[in-house]
């Protein structure tokens, strides 16, 4: 009995070694990838993927990464946590070194938690939601957090915008939403901003009008939107149509929303700011030749996940130099270290692996994204 557990044991270890040496004389170095690229978020997962291929690309052309070249392997995950386990299995059954995504908070989450049980590196550029990094050690991201946007919007209405009141549109069936909320709510109390109004609706709703008409009444300097873009530009229209003058705030997820609307509505959004990455008018070299890689290739403007996209890749990309290896335990520490300056900022990571960087504050004006000012980290 005890010589046929040591031939098991033994042939176990030389799979084990087999499965190892397979990955280090692979010609190529596979990462997975995975986002919505169908489905109501593919703008979100579609910008996130261009972003990380055309880093992909720029580095491959430049000699790769321990004289191999990449091989990325991006699948659909439609912002499904359910999909997003699929694609997951489906990732590590391709034996990719580490996992770029996914994009959206429920889906992170989702395959962070595998990610951590197998200790594959996995890094989400656009996943906010604070726990995701509690998942384990080999989990970062590259965005800032919910409670992080939440707290800086409620400084910055303070600071720059003199607000006194403020109102509430949260989506109660999105953790995104709510996080952001409750942050802006505690912070705002330390501000001395006063929350006159707080108003719920859910997935899926199209009408809040009645939820707007009551904010109105109590006419607050400024309407929170803690939303993505598109059901933010039905909520700002629906604003406006009731007569509402407050100033709109929200957060990242409001990239894009100038694209929900028609040219010809685009003022309902005018003297609204909202939390971003970077700004396009940032006249940093590396903002700058991103930018000019990016419309070359794609032929559009990139958003700020595009760009939160290649950081991403980088950080990859660098912790596999500095670490020599893509051995899954020595790159997490790589990445753990990492050190750079990044299209969105200078990023280190701090002890639950979220980014340390600054905070974009855009305006939008006349169709137009405009940069307003930086937020430091303090």
């Amino acid at each position: 009995m005890k010589k046929i557990i040591a031939m098991l044991a033994g042939a176990t270890m030389m799979m084990s070694c087999g499965a190892n040496q397979s990955q280090e004389e692979s010609s190529t170095i596979k990462v997975g990838g995975m986002g919505p690229l169908t489905g109501s978020a593919a703008m979100y997962g579609i910008t996130v993927d261009k972003g990380a291929k055309l880093a992909f690309e720029e580095i491959n052309a430049n000699g790769g990464v321990l004289g191999k070249k990449f091989e990325y392997i991006s699948l659909d995950e439609k912002a499904d946590p359910i999909e997003a386990v699929n694609a997951y299995n489906k990732l590590t059954d391709e034996r990719v070194v580490a996992i770029l995504g996914s994009v959206t908070s429920k889906p992170t989450l989702a395959v962070a938690e595998l990610a951590a049980q197998d200790g594959i590196p996995m890094i989400t550029p656009t996943g906010t939601q604070i726990n995701i990094t509690d998942a384990g050690p080999n989990i970062f991201r590259v965005c800032f957090t919910d409670p992080y946007q939440g707290s800086t919007l409620a400084k910055f209405s303070k600071d720059e915008l003199g607000a006194k009141t403020a109102a509430i549109m949260v989506n109660t069936s999105s953790d995104y939403s709510d996080g952001i909320a409750n942050a802006f709510i505690k912070q705002a109390e330390k501000e001395g901003i006063k929350v006159v109004a707080k108003e719920g609706y859910s997935d899926g709703d199209k009408d809040f009008k009645a939820q707007l008409t009551k904010i109105n009444s109590e006419n607050p300097d400024i309407l929170v939107v803690p939303e993505y873009y598109e059901l933010s530009a039905l909520i700002a229209t629906q604003a406006r149509e009731i007569g509402m003058k407050s100033t709109f705030v929200g957060p990242d997820g409001w990239d894009g929303i100038i694209g929900a609307l028609d040219s010809s509505s685009y003022s309902v959004v005018d003297n609204s700011y909202f939390t971003n990455h970077y700004s396009t008018e940032d006249n940093n070299e590396k903002v700058q030749s991103f930018l000019k890689k990016y419309r070359e290739k794609y032929n559009e403007e990139p958003t700020a996940f595009s760009a939160l996209a290649y950081d991403t890749v980088y950080v990859l990309k660098n912790a596999i130099d500095k670490a020599g290896t893509t051995d899954k335990a020595e790159l997490t520490k790589a990445i753990k270290a990492s050190d750079m300056d990044g299209v969105t900022g200078h990023l280190t990571f701090d002890e639950n692996n979220n980014p340390i960087k600054a905070v974009t504050i855009i305006k939008v004006q006349d169709g137009k994204y405009i940069f307003d000012s930086v937020v430091e980290t303090k």
